[in-house]
């Protein structure tokens, strides 16, 4: 966590019993829901299992059919100018004005919070921070998607929210932007931050904590390695002793290395221990809860 205050202090977002019905449809069957203060929580789940959904009713883009929901201590479907100028928005696409320049842009849209916050964002750090320096006057419908996705960044963060809601922001990213992006979040101190994303990596990577959804219920809750000890049972360990390869099943991984050292030393070659993945979790478990529901 990147505060250690976290339970002293209100929730960012709290939500109980979180219901949502398009016709005959149940998309969100009772979503549980909490964020502390400064906290980055991971949203996962497959196609359909209603993350977009849940982002939109706490983002005040969506009227919810059943539940309390709190968000920045008010109901967002009473949310004022105030409050939105509060949160930060990166979504998968929007569009805009393409003749607009990059930094035209991000200073029209600063000069929009201005009522609403203490002290400026400085425009070329920011413009700095999602790595578009060299293109800052070009006009946006000449930015190439990877340059595009990042501007989507830059505006998401222009207001310097309080929470910021990132829906798949590396989307068309190459890996070196990628990584000077995590950078850049890891680096938002006091900025708490809901994130969608399939890349469970970078999941693992950003999040304090990890929320799995599937088919519209909270199948999973926990930081990875807690999802991980849920499924984690024998891990595989594999080695070289006496020109022969070994790969065994094992409860107790530590314990059976400490053994395995202790009887023949340097003569292990080759070792390796693999224990449950983020993947590994996040498959299992929604294999598990689509078998429940089906």
């Amino acid at each position: 966590m990147r505060t250690n205050d976290n339970q002293r202090k209100p929730s960012v977002v709290h939500v109980r019993g979180l219901r949502m019905r398009y016709g005959s449809t149940d998309v969100l069957k009772g979503v549980d829901l909490t964020v502390a203060p400064g906290e980055v929580v991971a949203l996962l789940g497959p196609n359909g299992a209603g993350k977009t959904t849940t982002i939109e009713v706490l983002e005040g883009f969506r009227k919810r059919s059943a539940g309390d929901v709190e968000v920045l201590g008010v109901d967002p479907d009473h949310g004022d100018e105030t409050w939105r100028a509060r949160l930060g928005v990166v979504l998968q696409s929007w569009r805009d004005h393409g003749r607009w320049r990059v930094r035209e842009l991000l200073s029209y849209l600063s000069l929009c919070y201005e009522p609403y916050r203490a002290r400026a964002f400085d425009l070329d750090e920011l413009i700095g921070s999602v790595g578009l320096t060299d293109h800052a006057g070009k006009r946006i419908g000449s930015l190439s998607g990877g340059q595009r996705r990042r501007l989507d960044v830059a505006v998401g963060l222009i207001g310097q929210p309080d929470l910021l809601f990132l829906d798949e922001p590396t989307v068309g990213f190459d890996p070196e932007a990628r990584r000077e992006f995590h950078e850049l979040v890891r680096g938002l101190t006091g900025t708490t931050i809901l994130l969608t994303t399939h890349d469970l990596a970078e999941a693992e990577k950003l999040a304090d904590r990890i929320v799995i959804l599937v088919a519209g219920r909270v199948v999973a809750d926990g930081t990875a390695a807690e999802l991980a000890a849920r499924i984690a049972g024998e891990a595989e360990v594999r080695y070289r002793l006496g020109g022969e390869r070994h790969v065994l099943s094992v409860a107790d991984s530590t314990g059976y290395v400490r053994n395995l050292f202790a009887e023949h030393g340097t003569a292990v070659d080759d070792l390796e221990v693999r224990r449950a993945s983020l993947e590994d979790v996040y498959l299992a478990l929604v294999r598990e809860s689509e078998l429940v529901t089906a």
